[in-house]
């Protein structure tokens, strides 16, 4: 079974990665499914250092839920080596229910596809020609269950020449030096075929002639059979080797990772009935027919602090959504059949999935507990943020005590490290950056927090041109930059775009696209909500 992702947002901020790993790990240890926590962006500075801090990996990044090759239940058939007799191709392709079976190369790269189809093509000219070109001296053993007779015959690789059968009471014929020759219990006919030094004699039900001594007869592969002739005559056409009949021109195929979107046009334009599927070394890992797609599995997800489609993981709406755990106001995400819902007026989700801890009885390892104390400092801006509730502080200290360190100390981490250092603008500004969808208006907002804002707000033409190119790029209505001072307990708020939304939301003057909101450090109760209020 696939894994069920547990998502956050785009662009994550603390509370969103911490979140994700915090109840990835406590659906695992419940037993359940295998949960994967998973991310949508880069790691901002501020995360990198707390997940340092309790030496955690950042979870898996993934770019799309959107369904994909590998998430549909492709028919996974024997794949047969270009070399195997047609004999053996024949019973991998009969013992499953697929329309053809690939044949690969030495290193499993795909050569061809192989159907019912090009058998039949081949035995019917098998049939009017009656000829073999280098067929394998194995190939025929294999076949034909037969052994070599004489020295010289280990010294003969393939056979080629047209196939003779010898009919008891045939007249004397002469026979040329590429020549296949059946017979059986002949003397005279095989004393014949050995002096014509035909390239194959095959005695079917027969003993070698006494005369014919161990080493053979130079040049002639000897062989005997169990079998009569006329079922060797038929059964010949079966040593030749699969890649000489397998279709190899004109291969369409598909990768694991193709979108199931990019694949179906292409599969219902082409007139082929099945298709190879390959990974990315080019080897082959199963088969892809119409009727896989009709149906498709989809990826499972859980949605953590955000139910908003516009900030959540492309393909969405071709996923199937499991849960979702969120302290936000409640937005645009729909599903197909109820799910479990969890949202609560709190300032943090680490918050609830803690709490889910609790409810469940299992106390978290340390380092999550670590990860979850600094995840609410960070969304609470350390507990200073209107969002912030009692129960954010009670279950901070709690989450702190367990990973045995101080709220103090943790506040240190996340804030006091300088956040412009190498970073562009955009970097920054993008660090933490979400849309939002507020009565037909289209806007941004991004947030940066800090304990030294006066290194920011001097590279204030840095950002406005950063934001200018994503307007642009987006076409927003607005863009705002939130730099969050947690020392100062307020906002320096930089503005693109409809002033006056910004000018009579915040009853601030409009003065160089910038100024500052004391007491409104909340991007999701303050600045979003006095927004929907002036628009709603």
């Amino acid at each position: 079974m696939e894994p069920i992702y547990v998502i956050g947002h785009r662009n994550p901020d603390t509370d969103s990665i911490v979140s994700a790993m915090a109840y990835a790990a406590l659906r695992n240890a419940m037993g359940d499914r295998e949960y994967v926590a998973a991310r949508l962006g880069h790691i901002s500075d501020e995360t990198r250092r707390i997940l340092d801090r309790f030496g955690m990996d950042a979870p898996v990044r993934i770019q799309t839920v959107r369904t994909q090759i590998r998430d549909l239940d492709y028919d996974t058939p024997p794949v047969v080596h270009r070399a195997v007799p047609i004999r053996r191709a024949w019973e991998a392709l009969t013992g499953q229910q697929g329309p053809a079976i690939p044949v690969a190369d030495d290193d499993g790269v795909l050569f061809g596809m192989l159907s019912p189809t090009d058998l039949a093509q081949h035995q019917m000219r098998f049939a009017s020609e009656l000829y073999l070109q280098d067929v394998p001296v194995f190939n025929l053993l294999s076949v034909l269950e037969g052994r070599l007779i004489g020295e010289a015959s280990n010294l003969v690789d393939a056979v080629t020449g047209e196939v003779v059968v010898a009919l008891p009471g045939d007249a004397p014929m002469t026979l040329k030096r590429e020549t296949i020759f059946l017979c059986g219990q002949q003397p005279d006919m095989v004393r014949r075929a050995l002096d014509a030094h035909v390239s194959c004699l095959i005695l079917c039900q027969a003993m070698p002639p006494e005369d014919l001594g161990e080493e053979g007869a130079e040049g002639t592969c000897i062989l005997s059979t169990p079998l009569d002739a006329g079922r060797v005559a038929h059964q010949l056409l079966e040593a030749v080797p699969v890649e000489r009949i397998c279709r190899t021109g004109e291969l369409e195929h598909v990768h694991q990772d193709d979108f199931l979107d990019d694949v179906r046009e292409v599969v219902l334009k082409s007139r082929y009935r099945s298709y190879p599927i390959l990974d990315s070394e080019d080897k082959v890992v199963g088969t892809l027919s119409r009727y896989h797609m009709i149906r498709p599995r989809r990826k499972r997800v859980v949605l953590v602090d955000h139910n908003e489609f516009a900030q959540s993981v492309p393909g969405l709406d071709q996923a199937e959504i499991l849960e979702i755990i969120d302290h936000h106001r409640l937005a645009d995400i729909q599903t197909g059949a109820p799910i479990y819902f969890r949202n609560e007026p709190v300032g943090s989700t680490a918050t609830i999935v803690a709490g889910m801890y609790q409810e469940r009885g299992l106390m978290p390892q340390p380092h999550l507990a670590g990860l979850m104390a600094a995840a609410i400092i960070s969304d609470t801006v350390l507990f200073k943020s209107p969002t912030c509730t009692p129960r954010d502080r009670r279950m901070a200290q709690r989450m702190a005590r367990i990973a045995g360190i101080s709220l103090e100390d943790l506040g240190q981490v996340v804030f006091s490290a300088g956040n412009v250092g190498d970073k562009t603008a955009e970097e920054l500004l993008l660090s933490d950056f979400k849309e939002f969808h507020i009565a037909g208006h289209y806007l941004a907002i991004g947030q940066i927090t800090c304990v030294d804002s006066h290194l920011l707000i001097q590279r204030k033409e840095e950002f406005l041109q950063a934001m200018e190119a994503l307007r642009a790029r987006h076409g927003y209505a607005l863009v705002m930059l939130m730099i969050t001072d947690v020392l100062l307990s307020g906002s320096h708020l930089l503005y693109l775009g409809d002033v006056d939304a910004v000018r009579q939301a915040f009853n601030v003057d409009i003065r160089d696209d910038e100024c500052f909101l004391p007491r409104i450090i909340s991007r999701k109760k303050q600045i979003v909500p006095m927004l929907s209020a002036l628009w709603g």
